[in-house]
């Protein structure tokens, strides 16, 4: 392991021996390589002389296997674990099954499994100053919500005992990251798509390289500037950059693996074979997002619109500005986004400019490769985020819009907080998104007719907007665009366009 991932194991090693808390919590992205760290902290609590790994527990949904997606299974499992490791262990479990009345624990409620093959074991053994670590990884893969919050009732039983600690990891699935366990002062958590990027590239370019090394071949078939292409389209995502790695090293011969490096720099564009297992995660976290036992048909749409709305967005969007474009509440948007966290990066403030899918990958499957119930068309999505700028300028620009005492006075240096995010978004974008005409659109002329309703009286206070915003040169590029967009009033975008100039 090198830079950044070293960091986030030295650091998580260093909490799990000297931190008091009992809960430690890895919560990362899709793909950000949750498990590759989890696998590798085992190892290295297995050669620590004063902890014993008590077991650990990977869930998958990919595996085919149902009992590493049930988590009914996974206490039973921890404890089998552990009894194989600790004969004291062994003998007072045995003992609490001989006398319980229920001796077909294992098959009960968590909250029975957790006493009686763990608490109550561990109570019995004698005093020893060695810490007892379980890991339980991808807590996100398991199918039953309902149970994984009683599992983590459960947990913050057990951590109750100085002497027990559990590593979790999970995508911040919400209800995970909700449930009181976490919010407790007996947890730590650590959040992997909070470290800075750059960083996390640099690491990724470093596993790209190694694992190149380990597949040489008679002559060199890739260059440095290779390597730092791949870890620049993984975009802070390992398990892009391991997927290409394995499509890639696939090739056997040189001219194979030159190819598949050239279709892997390409972002894996057009090319199953390349985003096959990208395709799979995209499939589970959509599939869950749209279930319609859970999903009313008009909360779908509405996910589906901020969904198309992030990935057109020609700027990053906040929760705010994108709630303002699409006429919806901020808490309901929050509400409909939180079905993605899986895939979706929404900061904690809700005013900061950085919703982004994990992957710029994920906008291609969406697009094109997506189950019917879900896919969207980049021209939907377009005119999604167009709907949403028109509607923010019908809502917003007004006589004076800016509130600026004298028309007199320079423009503030600063934007003024009448001008809003959205407003200032919109009134940049607007034209960008609004579609070519075409005579196969089924409205050809609702854009042309809304525009000009909201330009005819409000042209000014565009260019106010645009002038305190410090791009009067950018409103005679959108002007210039509406000219030849826009049809039939085409005289009066270039008679506005001549005017400015």
């Amino acid at each position: 392991m090198e830079g950044t991932r070293k960091e986030v194991l030295e650091k998580f090693f260093s909490w799990v021996v000297n931190d008091p808390n009992c809960i430690f919590w890895l919560a990362g992205l899709a793909g950000m390589g949750k498990t590759s760290i989890a696998l590798t902290l085992c190892r290295q609590l297995q050669r620590e002389t004063q902890i014993i790994l008590g077991g650990a527990f990977f869930c998958s949904r990919t595996s085919n296997k149902e009992e590493r997606t049930d988590p009914s299974r996974i206490i039973p499992t921890l404890a089998t674990i552990m009894a194989e490791q600790s004969p004291e262990f062994a003998a007072a479990m045995a003992k609490e099954l001989g006398i319980s009345v229920n001796p077909h624990a294992a098959l009960q409620h968590v909250n029975v499994q957790a006493e009686s093959l763990l608490r109550k074991p561990l109570a019995s053994l004698s005093a020893s100053s060695r810490t007892i670590v379980f890991v339980i990884d991808a807590l996100d893969e398991c199918v039953n919500e309902a149970q994984v919050e009683k599992l983590l009732h459960a947990i913050a039983t057990l951590a109750h005992d100085t002497r027990v600690k559990f590593i979790l990891t999970s995508r911040p699935e919400t209800h995970v990251i909700y449930h009181p366990i976490f919010q407790s002062d007996d947890s730590s958590i650590l959040r992997l798509h909070t470290i800075d990027k750059k960083e996390v590239t640099a690491d990724i370019e470093l596993y790209i390289t190694n694992s190149f090394s380990k597949h040489p071949l008679d002559t060199i078939w890739y260059t440095g500037e290779d390597i730092t292409a791949l870890a620049t389209h993984s975009d802070g995502v390992f398990i892009f950059a391991s997927t290409m790695i394995k499509y890639i090293l696939e090739g056997r011969r040189r001219s194979q693996r030159i190819e598949r490096l050239k279709t892997a720099k390409a972002a894996g564009r057009g090319s199953r074979a390349a985003l096959g297992p990208l395709d799979v995660m995209y499939e589970h976290v959509l599939t869950r997002a749209s279930d319609d036992k859970t999903v009313e048909p008009l909360e779908l749409k509405a996910t589906l619109q901020a969904l198309a709305c992030i990935l057109a967005a020609r700027e990053p969007l906040s929760v705010v500005i994108l709630a303002d474009l699409l006429g919806q509440d901020t808490e309901d948007l929050r509400g409909s986004l939180e079905r993605l966290y899986a895939i979706l990066h929404m900061p904690g403030d809700i005013n900061e400019r950085a919703l982004r899918t994990v992957h710029a990958s994920f906008g291609d499957y969406l697009f094109t490769r997506a189950a019917d119930v879900v896919r969207i068309s980049r021209s939907f999505a377009e005119e999604e985020l167009a709907k949403g700028c028109l509607r923010v300028m019908w809502k917003y620009l007004c006589f004076n819009v800016s509130q600026i005492s004298s028309s007199y006075d320079f423009n503030q240096k600063s934007k003024p907080d009448s001008i809003t995010q959205s407003l200032g978004y919109a009134c940049l974008h607007w034209m960008h998104h609004v579609p070519s005409p075409v005579p196969t659109h089924p409205h050809p002329l609702v854009f042309d007719q809304i525009i000009y309703n909201i330009f005819r009286p409000r042209t000014l206070f565009w260019l106010e907007v645009m002038s305190i915003m410090g791009q009067i040169e950018h409103a005679l590029t959108i002007l210039d665009l509406a000219l030849k967009t826009v049809r039939f009033w085409g005289l009066w975008f270039a008679t506005v366009a001549h005017l400015v100039k």
